[in-house]
C-alpha cells in the first residue's frame, strides 16, 4: 500500500457536536469504526485510536479541499499538492487491497482474486501485476517534502504492514475457496431412467456425474419388439433396456452425409454393457436382421458373448468365432455361415491370409452392400489411435475400424467402452457420431479437435452433456460407495535402497563408458543415435523394473494381511518379463539356481548387442597380397585389361628395302604387327619375342632376364613381380600388418572392457523377476491363480532347491484356455490370490460375485500403474462389476522415489481428461489428479526449475534442504542438481570451470528438454534416490506455486464446477441458444446469482450437531487467525473430517470449503477460541463486511 510523502496528521475524536465548525467534515474510521473528525484541507490522516492511515472517501473531498487556516484545536493540517487534489481516493476497506491506479494514482479497494477491473475514478481498465504486490506491502522510504510550505509534522509511528508472506498466504487460502466454486457436494448422483419405467431396478447402486445428470435426454419414441420377453424374464435392468431404446432409436436416423448415425455406449467397467450388447442383437433379430458383427479384444470373450445372448433369451443365435473360419466365403457351402452373429478380435480385423486375402474383404463380402445390421465395437479404445500424435503414424487397427465403417454406411454402429476417449484425439474413429463433417461446424474431425483443445477441460465435458442431450450417448458407473481407495507410500528397505544407489550410479558410469567407446568408432551418426534411443528405453524399462521390485515386499505383506482377515487379493500390473525370461532359459536351461533377475538380464542384453565395438580387422594372408598385386596391375596406366602393353611406336630403318621388307612383313597378313608376338623391353628398349620377356605381375611391365641387376637365369613363378614393385608391396605390408596390429589392440581392449562391464553386471545384486517372486511367496502356483499373456513360468522345486521353467498348460488345459481355468479356480475359491496383466485379463470377471462360490471381499493391489488410464480403469473394473456381494478395497502402491510418479503421472493426466469426456465429469475418475505434473504448468514449473539450476535466472523458492540464511546450502545443491543433470544425460556439453570458475559445471539443456516433463520424470528415476527427491520436491514446490498464482488470476482451467450455496436466484429468463436438427435438443443459458454465506446461527448448529451425535474430536470448534489482515483476523469452524487427522472447515464468506485442512497446518494458523462471545462478534462481523462486497459470495 503506498504511502503518503510525510506522516498524515492525527485526527480528533468529535466534540459532542454534530458538526464541527470551519469546514470540518466526520467520517467512520474504517478500522475501528469510531466517528473522526478531519479538518478543511485534509485528505489523509491517521486514526489516533486504531493508528490507521487512511484517506477521504471522494464524496467529501470538496467539503475538505479548503484554504489551509490555522485553528485552536488540536488537529494539524496538511497542504496538499495539486497533483494530490487531481488524484481523490477511496476510503481504506480493511477486507480488500489496496492498490493504486497505474493512470491517475488513485488508491483503489481492490477485492481478492480480482485480477481485471475499471477504475472508478478515470475510467481505464487495469489489472493486477501480481509480480509486484509484494512490494506494495512493505513501507516506502519517506520522500523528502517539496520545497514549498509545508508544516513541520512530528514523527507518528505507523502500524507494521504484516509480513508480505503472511498476507499472500491469507489471500490465497481464502481466494482458493472462492475459485474453486464450493465444490463441497456429490461429485455422483444416482441413476434411474428419467423417461421410462421399463424393467427391474439394477441390481447394484447405479450412479452418474453431477455434470450428466444435470442433462435430460430426449423423449423415447422406439417402441421394443422384446418388451415383452424383457420384461418378464427379467434378464435385463432398466438402465440397460433404456439403452436399447435410445440407441434403437438413434440408429433410425441418418447423417447429412447419408450414413446410418450411431450410438455410443460409454458405461462404466462392470455395468453389464455385454449383456446390453446382448439385447440389442436380439432386438434386431427379431427385425429380420439376422446377421451382426461382433468385434472385441480377446477370443476368449466369445464365451462371455454366448453366455450374454442365452441370458437375454437368445439362445438360438449362433456365435461363430472368426479365427476358426477359414479366408473363403463364409456363407460358402464349405463354411456354411449363413446367419448369426460373427465374433472377431481387433486384430483378426487386420489380417490377411499367405494368398493376401483380407478379413476385412470377407466381412464386408459377407454382410453385402445393403447391410444394416449390428456392427458392434466392444472396448472399442483399441481403435484409439486413428489421429496420433504429431510426428507418428496411424495404427492399421484404428484404419481398419474407419474402412469398415466407411464400406457398410447402412450399418448399426455401436461404440461401446468404459474409456472410448480417454482425449480428445481418440475419437476421431467414432465418425458415425456426426460431431463433425456434413452439418456441422467442423467439416473434419482436425477442426473439431482444434476446437476441443483450445477449449480446455470445460469444453471436454461440454461435449459428454451434448451427446447425451442429443440421444447418442450412456455413461452410467457402478458406484464406488464401499469402495476404498487408497494410495500406499512403500519406501525402499535399506537393502533396496543400496541396490537402487548402485544400480544408478552403475548406469552413470555406464554412459560415460558408452560416450569413450564410442569415439573409437566411425562417424556413423544413424548407429549412435540408436544407440542412445536403446540405451534410454532400457535405462527407463530398468528402474520400472527396480520400482516395481521395491514394492514387493508391500505387497506381499497386505496380501497376508488380507488373507488373514478371510479376504482375497488381486494384484494387477502391466509386464511380466516372460521376454527377459526366456531369454535366460535359452542361454542358461530350464534348470536354474534361482528366479531370473529382470532387471539383470535387461542390462546383459543391452550391452551384449549395444556395446560399441571397433569393427575387427581381418589378417591379410598370402591371398590376400596377389590381390593387391592384381589390383595394382589394373591400376597401372598403359596396361590393358589382360595384362598387355599397348601397342608402341616401331624403330623406323635406314633403307628403304629394309623398310619395304618390313612393310612387307606386316602386310604379309599373318602377324599383322601382334603384340603377342613382338614387344619392347622396359629397360633396353629393344623388340623381343614375348616368350622371352618378363612381365610383372604387379605394375605389369616386360623386360629381358638378362636386364635384370642381377640377371634372372632361373624359371620364375606367374606372379613375378619387379623389384620396385616389391618394395612398395612391402613397405605397404608393413604399415598395413602396423595398422592392423592396432586396431586389433583396440578391438581386444574394447572387447575386455565389454566383458569386465558384464561381469560386473553379474556380480551386481539385483532383485528377482516381480511376478515369479510374488507367486513364489504367496505360496506358489498351487495358490495364485495366475491370468497373464505368458506361457511358461519358473517354479521352486519341492525340495526348495532351485527353479525349473515349466508351461502355464497343463496336458487337460490348452494354452488357449489358461487364463479361463485358472479364473475359473480363483472364483470357486479354490485359489484366493490371482494376479493379472492386460494381456490376460481384459474383460474378464473376478468381482465378489454373488453367484460364485469365492464372494470374499476382493483386495485389489496395482503393484505397476498402467501406462494410460484407459488401461488403469479397465484393469480397476475387473474388481468393481454388476452383481457383487462386497465393493473391492483399492491400494496403489509408490514407493518414495519421486521419479516414479513419471508413471502416475501419465495415468493421471489420462484420468483427468477421461472423468471429463467419457464421464461428463473430470471429477468422476479415481482421485490420481496430485500427480498430474505433465501439464501446461508443470512445463512451465520444468522450464522456471532448469533456468535456476542453470543460474539463468533466480529459484523463486528455497530448494528443498537449503536455508535462505545460508546462501552457500542453495549453491551447493545447485551444483549437485546440475551433475545429476548432467549424468542422465540432460544437460549437455558439460565442461569443468577454470581458474576463477574453477569447479564450476556448465553446459546446456537445449529447446526441447526444457518443456519435456516426461522426459524429466523418466530420466531422474536413474538418479541415486536423495538427489533424485530432491530435484522431484523441488519441481513440485514451483508446480504448485504457479498454479496458487494462476488460481489468484483467474488463469486456472476448472472445467465445470458445482455451486453450493445457501440462497441462488435465477437473473432474468432462460434464453435458447441452439437447437438439434435431429433429436430437437436445446441448448438453454441460465444466469444466476450465488450466496454461499454462513450465518452464525448455522454455524453454531452444524458444531452442535457434530457434538451431538458423539462423533466430533477435542479440537472441534471455533478459531481464529494468528495473523492479521489489514487489521482484521478471519474466522473459521472447523470439525473432523471422515478422514482422520483432516478438517472441514467453514468460513463466514464462502462456506464450506472443498480442501480439509491437517490439523497440524490449522494450528499453525489459526488458535481456538474458548469464548463463544468472541467467537459470534467476529464470525457476524466477517459476514456482515462480506455481504457487502461486491462479489458472488
Amino acid at each position: 500500500m503506498t504511502q503518503p510523502s510525510a506522516p498524515p496528521p492525527l485526527a480528533t475524536q468529535p466534540s459532542p457536536q454534530p458538526h464541527s465548525a470551519g469546514g470540518s467534515v466526520q467520517v467512520r474510521c474504517a478500522g475501528c469504526r469510531m466517528i473522526l473528525t478531519v479538518g478543511p484541507g485534509i485528505t489523509e490522516f491517521v486514526c489516533p485510536s486504531c493508528k490507521m492511515p487512511q484517506m477521504l472517501p471522494p464524496e467529501l473531498m470538496k467539503k475538505a479541499v479548503a484554504p489551509p487556516s490555522h485553528n485552536n484545536n488540536n488537529m494539524l493540517n496538511k497542504i496538499t499538492s495539486p497533483s494530490q487534489l487531481q488524484a481523490p481516493a477511496h476510503g481504506v476497506d480493511p477486507t480488500k487491497m489496496q492498490l493504486p491506479c497505474a493512470n491517475c494514482k488513485a488508491i483503489l479497494n481492490v477485492p481478492h482474486g480480482l485480477a481485471r477491473f475499471q477504475c472508478p475514478q478515470c475510467f481505464i481498465d487495469l489489472a493486477v501485476d501480481l509480480s509486484k504486490i509484494k512490494q506494495l506491502f512493505h513501507p516506502l522510504p519517506a520522500i523528502p517534502p517539496p520545497s514549498r510550505a509545508l508544516l513541520p509534522l512530528p514523527p507518528l509511528p505507523l502500524p507494521v504492514p504484516p509480513p508480505p508472506e503472511e498476507v499472500n498466504e491469507v489471500a490465497i487460502e481464502v481466494e482458493r475457496e472462492e475459485d474453486e466454486g464450493g465444490t463441497v457436494g456429490e461429485t455422483f448422483t444416482d441413476y434411474r431412467p428419467t423417461k421410462l419405467s421399463i424393467g427391474p431396478p439394477h441390481p447394484d447402486p447405479i450412479v452418474e456425474t453431477s455434470s450428466l445428470s444435470a442433462v435430460q435426454p430426449p423423449e423415447p419414441i422406439y417402441d421394443l419388439k422384446t418388451k415383452d420377453d424383457l420384461e418378464s424374464t427379467r434378464a435385463l435392468s432398466c438402465l440397460q433396456i433404456e439403452t436399447l431404446v435410445y440407441a434403437c432409436q438413434r440408429h433410425l436416423q441418418h447423417l447429412p452425409n447419408g450414413a446410418r448415425a450411431g450410438f455410443f455406449i460409454g458405461d462404466g467397467a462392470g455395468v453389464g454393457k455385454g449383456r446390453t450388447v446382448a439385447g440389442l442383437i436380439w432386438e434386431n433379430w427379431r427385425h429380420a436382421r439376422r446377421k451382426a458383427l461382433w468385434i472385441s479384444v480377446g477370443s476368449d470373450l466369445k464365451f462371455d458373448a454366448r453366455r450374454d445372448l442365452d441370458d437375454v433369451g437368445a439362445a438360438h443365435i449362433e456365435v461363430h468365432a472368426l479365427n476358426k473360419l477359414p479366408y473363403s466365403k463364409l456363407d460358402s457351402k464349405s463354411v456354411g455361415v449363413r446367419e448369426g452373429v460373427v465374433f472377431l478380435t481387433y486384430s483378426s480385423l487386420i489380417a490377411s491370409s499367405e494368398k493376401g486375402r483380407s478379413r476385412l474383404q470377407q466381412l464386408v463380402q459377407w454382410c453385402g452392400p445393403e447391410f444394416d445390421g449390428l456392427l458392434i465395437f466392444d472396448e472399442c479404445h483399441k481403435a484409439k489411435n486413428l489421429i496420433p500424435e504429431a510426428g507418428s503414424q496411424p495404427t492399421r487397427t484404428g484404419e481398419a475400424v474407419l474402412d469398415i465403417q466407411a464400406r457398410l454406411p447402412g450399418a448399426r454402429v455401436i461404440y461401446c467402452s468404459a474409456t472410448g476417449a480417454s482425449e480428445p484425439r481418440n475419437l476421431g474413429y467414432m465418425v458415425r457420431l456426426g460431431l463433425w463433417g456434413d452439418g456441422t461446424c467442423f467439416d473434419v474431425f482436425q477442426k473439431f479437435l482444434g476446437a476441443l483443445e483450445k477449449g480446455g477441460v470445460g469444453a471436454l465435458e461440454l461435449v459428454a452433456m451434448d451427446m447425451k442431450a442429443r440421444g447418442m450417448y450412456v455413461c452410467r458407473t457402478l458406484s464406488y460407495k464401499g469402495a476404498e481407495f487408497e494410495i500406499v507410500e512403500a519406501p525402499l528397505e535399506p537393502e533396496m535402497m543400496d541396490m537402487y544407489k548402485k544400480a544408478a550410479e552403475f548406469w552413470a558410469e555406464l554412459r560415460v563408458e558408452l560416450l569413450s567407446a564410442s569415439t573409437f568408432l566411425t562417424n556413423d551418426k544413424p548407429n549412435s543415435s540408436q544407440l542412445w534411443r536403446v540405451y534410454w528405453s532400457s535405462h527407463q524399462r530398468f528402474f520400472r523394473h527396480m520400482c516395481m521390485s521395491a514394492k514387493v515386499p508391500a505387497a506381499v505383506r497386505i496380501a497376508k494381511q488380507a488373507l488373514t482377515e478371510e479376504m482375497c487379493v488381486v494384484i494387477g500390473l502391466q509386464s511380466t518379463g516372460e521376454a527377459r525370461t526366456e531369454e535366460a532359459v535359452s542361454k542358461y536351461g530350464s534348470e536354474l539356481d534361482d528366479f531370473i533377475s529382470g532387471p539383470r538380464e535387461l542390462l546383459l542384453k543391452f550391452v551384449e548387442e549395444n556395446y560399441p565395438l571397433p569393427e575387427k580387422p581381418e589378417q591379410q594372408g598370402e591371398e590376400g597380397v596377389k590381390e593387391l598385386q592384381r589390383k595394382r596391375h589394373s591400376a597401372t596406366p598403359g596396361v590393358s585389361s589382360k595384362g598387355r602393353v599397348r601397342k608402341a611406336a616401331r624403330w623406323k630403318p635406314e633403307s628403304d628395302d629394309d623398310f619395304d621388307e618390313g612393310f612387307g612383313t606386316d602386310s604379309g597378313g599373318e602377324s599383322n604387327g601382334s603384340d603377342d608376338e613382338f614387344q619392347i623391353c622396359e629397360i633396353c628398349n629393344s623388340e623381343e619375342g614375348r616368350k622371352k620377356l618378363l612381365q610383372c605381375s604387379c605394375c605389369g611391365q616386360l623386360v629381358h632376364p638378362s636386364c635384370l641387376v642381377p640377371p634372372v637365369t632361373d624359371v620364375v613363378s606367374e606372379d613375378w613381380s619387379c623389384h620396385s614393385c616389391k618394395e612398395k608391396t612391402e613397405e605397404f605390408l608393413q604399415q598395413q600388418h602396423a595398422y592392423l596390429v592396432e586396431l586389433t589392440k583396440r578391438y581386444e581392449t574394447a572387447l575386455e572392457r565389454k566383458s569386465k562391464i558384464l561381469e560386473i553386471i553379474r556380480s551386481l545384486d539385483l532383485p528377482n523377476n516381480p511376478l515369479d517372486d510374488i507367486i513364489d511367496q504367496l505360496g506358489g502356483p498351487d495358490k495364485v491363480a495366475e491370468m497373464t499373456g505368458r506361457r511358461g513360468m519358473l517354479v521352486r522345486a519341492i525340495n526348495g532347491k532351485g527353479v525349473t521353467y515349466l508351461p502355464r498348460n497343463s496336458k487337460d488345459v490348452t494354452m488357449e484356455m489358461v487364463n479361463m481355468h485358472e479364473k475359473q479356480l480363483f472364483m470357486d475359491g479354490k485359489k484366493l490370490v490371482a494376479v493379472i496383466s492386460e494381456a490376460g485379463s481384459a474383460g474378464v470377471s473376478l468381482q465378489a460375485d454373488r453367484r460364485a462360490k469365492n464372494q470374499n471381499r476382493r483386495v485389489h493391489l496395482t503393484l505397476e500403474l498402467p501406462w494410460s488410464a484407459d488401461r488403469a480403469i479397465q484393469q480397476f473394473g475387473r474388481t468393481h462389476r454388476s452383481n457383487q456381494a462386497s465393493a473391492p478395497m483399492y491400494r496403489l502402491l509408490f514407493t518414495n522415489l519421486g521419479g516414479e510418479r513419471r508413471f502416475a503421472s501419465i495415468v493421471a493426466k489420462r484420468l483427468e481428461s477421461l472423468g471429463a469426456l467419457t464421464q461428463g465429469d473430470r471429477r468422476a475418475g479415481p482421485s490420481l489428479s496430485a500427480y498430474n505434473y505433465d501439464s501446461a504448468f508443470g512445463k512451465k514449473a520444468l522450464m522456471v526449475m532448469y533456468r535456476g539450476i542453470m543460474e539463468q535466472d533466480t529459484l523463486p523458492i528455497v530448494p528443498p534442504g537449503c536455508s535462505s540464511e545460508n546462501p552457500e546450502t542453495v549453491q551447493d545443491f545447485i551444483m549437485k542438481a546440475k551433475a545429476a543433470l548432467v549424468s542422465v544425460g540432460i544437460v549437455r556439453d558439460s565442461v569443468l570451470g577454470n581458474g576463477k570458475d574453477y569447479g564450476k559445471l556448465s553446459g546446456r539443456i537445449i529447446d526441447s528438454d526444457m518443456h519435456d516433463v516426461g522426459r524429466f520424470l523418466n530420466r531422474i528415476l536413474g538418479l541415486p534416490p536423495d538427489i533424485q527427491n530432491r530435484l522431484f520436491d523441488l519441481f513440485v514446490s514451483i508446480l504448485d506455486l504457479l498454479v496458487q498464482n494462476a488460481r489468484i488470476e483467474g488463469n486456472l482451467d476448472s472445467g465445470i464446477v458445482d455451486m453450493k450455496a445457501n440462497i441462488i436466484e435465477l437473473q432474468g429468463t432462460p434464453k435458447t441458444v441452439h437447437i438439434d436438427h435431429m433429436s430437437g435438443a436445446p441448448t438453454v443459458l441460465f444466469t444466476f446469482t450465488l450466496d454461499r454465506g454462513i450465518t452464525w446461527e448455522s454455524a453454531s448448529t452444524m458444531l452442535e450437531e457434530k457434538q451431538k451425535d458423539g462423533l466430533g474430536s477435542s479440537s472441534d470448534g471455533f478459531y481464529e487467525s494468528k495473523r492479521e489482515w489489514l487489521g482484521r483476523r478471519h474466522y473459521v469452524l472447523a470439525f473432523e473430517s471422515s478422514a482422520s487427522g483432516m478438517f472441514k472447515i467453514v468460513r463466514p464468506a464462502v462456506g464450506e470449503s472443498v480442501r480439509d485442512m491437517p490439523l497440524a497446518e490449522l494450528k499453525n494458523k489459526y488458535r481456538k477460541l474458548l469464548s463463544l462471545e468472541k467467537a459470534r462478534s467476529g464470525w457476524e462481523d466477517e459476514y456482515e463486511v462480506s455481504s457487502k462486497q461486491d462479489m458472488e459470495r
